[in-house]
């Protein structure tokens, strides 16, 4: 899906780690919330209280989720999954977009 139709966007934006992690909160009309966003190349941790998939749209970073030590590779194009109440790793290789839904 390219676009969202019929949804509130949240005009302030969502900093991280000195501004290299940036996002923007989308809300729809049944609740539900996605963010959308963009981080620059750096490691960064995340901790997350809903489950999550993160849609890499465009990017490359190595991801290492709760419970593994084996960091893995996406880009864009690819998802992956984050257990609800945990925290996890990427290393962002280049500038990567993202939509992150929470579950």
């Amino acid at each position: 899906m390219s676009q969202f139709d019929s949804v509130t966007v949240i005009r302030e934006a969502n900093f991280y780690y000195d501004g290299k992690v940036s996002s923007r909160t989308v809300v729809f009309a049944d609740g539900s919330k996605k963010t959308l966003g963009v981080m620059l190349p750096g490691e960064y941790k995340f901790g997350t209280d809903a489950r999550e998939i993160m849609e890499i749209l465009a990017g490359e970073l190595v991801v290492t989720l709760p419970g593994t030590d084996e960091p893995f590779a996406v880009r864009g194009g690819e998802t992956f999954k984050v257990p609800a109440n945990s925290s996890f790793t990427v290393n962002v290789k280049v500038v990567t977009d993202y939509c992150c839904s929470y579950l």
